[in-house]
C-alpha cells in the first residue's frame, strides 16, 4: 500500500483522501483552514456529499486517515495530490495563487522520489509550470502527473471509486506508470497521454457537457413556440447511441463550481491565442438566457413583477449538495429581487448565512407554507426530492395567486393543475394546457409518456 498526501481538503480533495484511505492506503490531508481540519480530524465532514461522512469517519477511526493544518518537516508520501481551488475571474482568467502557494510550500519538504499529482482544474500548460516551480523551490527531482477529476457533486464518492475512465498525463513515463499502479484495482480504463493533453481533456469534457445542456435548453425555447414537448424530444434523441440520453434534461441551466468557470476559462485561453470560440460563447449565453426565461414566464402571467411576492424552491445549484456557487436558483431569485419582487428562498439543506453572504437581501427559510403565504408565484429551481410532491392543495389555499413555474420540468402537470394552479414549465406547452402535442399516427393529445415498442413486445419507456 502507498503513502499518500492530499493538499486541499475541499470537495474533491476530501473525496480523494477518504477514498484512497478506504482502499487501505495511508493518507494525510493538509489544508490551511484550521476549522476544516479540526472537523475532519473528528470524523465530521464539512461538506455535504452522500457517502462521504461514512468514509471519513471510517478512515479516521482506522488510523489510515489523518489531517494537518500545516506542512510537516517532511511529507512522508509516495504521491502528493494537489486539489486546491482554481477560481476564474469574470473575464475567464484562472486564479492560480492557491496552487502556486501549495507548490512552493510543499517543495522543500517533499521526499526525493515523491510524485506530485495535480487534481485541480488548470489551464493547459500549468503542470509544466508547477514542475518548474517545484524544482526552483527545493524539489529538483520533482515530476508532475496530471490526473483530472471527473466528480459530480452529489455523486462524487461513486464517481471516484467507480469511474468511467482514469486520465493520466505526464512527460515522464516512469512517473506515469507509478501513478497508474495506484489505480490498478479500479475497474475502469486508464487513458495515458502527455500532460497538456490531460489538462485539455478536463476542459473539453466539461465544455461538451455544458454545451449539451445548453443545446437541449435552446431546443426547449423552440419547442415553446412550435408546440412540441422537449422532454419527449430528448427521449427520442437519446435513443440514438451517437447522442445518448444523459445531460438532455431541459431546465433553467447549469451552475456549480465547475461548468461556469471551466467553459469561461477555456474561451479565455482560446482568445489569448487568437481563436474565436464562438460555440463556447453561445453555450454561456444560452445558459444565462434560461434564467431570464423564468422571469418572462412570470411576467406573462403576473404582469410587472414589481411588488409581487415570489417563492423560489431551492438554493443549491443542484440537489444532494449544499454548494450554492453559480446557483441558477439564486441567480433567478436575485433577478426577481432586482425587478422589485419580494423573494423568499426555501431550502433546508443550505446555511442561510452562506446565501446572504452572496445575496444580502434574500430571505432563506425551510418553512414552505409560511413562505408561500400570500405569495403570487412559486418557482421550482432546484429539484430536491421533497419538492417533487408538494402539498399543492394547502399551498393553493395560502397563496394569493396559485402559479407555479417548474424550472426543472419535474412536477406532474395534471396534479398541479388539478389543485387549482396555473402551471408553467420549460419547453412543454402541452403540459401547460396550451397547444397540444399531436402525433400524426393517432392524431390525439399525448397524455402519457412516450413509448417504444420493439417487435411486438410490451412497450418500453423511451424517456430517461
Amino acid at each position: 500500500m502507498a503513502e499518500i498526501a492530499v493538499i486541499g481538503c475541499g470537495q474533491a480533495g476530501l473525496v480523494v483522501a477518504t477514498s484512497f484511505a478506504s482502499l487501505g492506503h495511508q493518507v494525510v490531508g493538509i489544508d490551511i483552514d484550521r476549522r476544516k481540519i479540526e472537523a475532519c480530524s473528528r470524523g465530521i465532514s464539512p461538506i455535504r456529499e452522500p457517502g462521504l461522512d461514512a468514509l471519513l469517519l471510517d478512515g479516521v477511526q482506522s488510523g489510515r486517515l489523518t489531517f494537518l493544518a500545516e506542512y510537516p518537516d517532511v511529507i512522508e508520501a509516495d504521491f502528493v495530490f494537489i486539489a486546491v481551488d482554481t477560481p476564474t475571474s469574470p473575464s475567464g482568467a484562472c486564479d492560480l495563487r492557491a496552487l502556486k502557494s501549495a507548490t512552493t510550500s510543499m517543495a522543500p519538504v517533499l521526499r526525493d522520489d515523491a510524485i506530485v499529482v495535480n487534481k485541480s482544474t488548470v489551464p493547459v500548460g500549468t503542470c509544466d509550470e508547477i514542475e518548474r516551480l517545484l524544482r526552483t523551490s527545493g524539489a529538483p527531482r520533482a515530476t508532475v502527473v496530471s490526473n483530472p477529476e471527473f466528480l459530480q457533486e452529489g455523486d462524487a464518492v461513486r464517481n471516484f471509486t467507480q469511474p468511467d475512465r482514469i486520465v493520466l498525463g505526464s512527460n515522464h513515463p516512469a512517473s506515469l506508470a507509478r501513478v497508474a499502479s495506484l489505480y490498478q484495482d479500479f475497474d475502469a480504463p486508464i487513458f495515458t497521454c502527455d500532460v497538456r493533453t490531460a489538462e485539455m481533456i478536463k476542459y473539453a469534457s466539461n465544455a461538451f457537457l455544458a454545451m449539451k445542456i445548453s443545446f437541449i435548453n435552446e431546443m426547449a425555447s423552440i419547442c415553446d413556440v412550435l408546440g412540441a414537448d422537449v422532454s419527449h424530444v430528448a427521449g427520442g434523441m437519446g435513443l440514438d447511441p451517437r447522442i445518448g440520453g444523459k445531460f438532455l434534461r431541459a431546465g433553467i441551466g447549469w451552475g456549480g463550481s465547475c461548468f461556469p468557470k471551466d467553459v469561461t476559462a477555456l474561451e479565455y485561453a482560446a482568445s489569448l491565442h487568437g481563436v474565436r470560440a464562438q460555440l463556447l460563447r453561445g453555450v454561456v449565453e444560452t445558459n444565462r438566457d434560461m434564467r431570464r426565461q423564468v422571469i418572462r414566464k412570470l411576467r406573462d402571467e403576473l404582469g410587472p413583477i414589481e411588488s409581487t411576492r415570489v417563492v423560489v424552491l431551492g438554493a443549491s445549484f443542484k440537489p444532494h449538495t449544499s454548494d450554492i456557487r453559480e446557483s441558477p436558483a439564486l441567480e433567478v431569485a436575485n433577478l426577481l429581487r432586482l425587478g422589485g419582487a419580494e423573494v423568499r428562498v426555501v431550502d433546508g439543506h443550505v446555511t442561510p448565512e452562506d446565501v446572504t453572504a452572496q445575496f444580502p437581501h434574500l430571505v432563506v427559510t425551510d418553512d414552505l407554507l409560511e413562505a408561500a403565504r400570500d405569495a403570487d408565484a412559486i418557482v421550482l429551481a432546484t429539484e430536491w426530492p421533497e419538492f417533487l410532491e408538494l402539498p399543492f392543495d394547502e399551498l393553493a389555499r395560502v397563496m394569493r395567486r396559485p402559479l407555479i413555474v417548474d424550472g426543472r420540468n419535474v412536477l406532474d402537470d395534471r396534479v398541479v393543475r388539478d389543485a387549482g394552479f396555473i402551471y408553467r414549465c420549460i419547453g412543454r406547452p402541452g403540459a401547460e394546457g396550451g397547444t397540444p402535442v399531436i402525433t400524426e399516427v393517432v392524431n390525439e393529445r399525448i397524455d402519457r409518456e412516450p413509448v417504444l415498442v420493439r417487435n411486438g413486445r410490451s412497450p418500453v419507456l423511451a424517456s430517461d
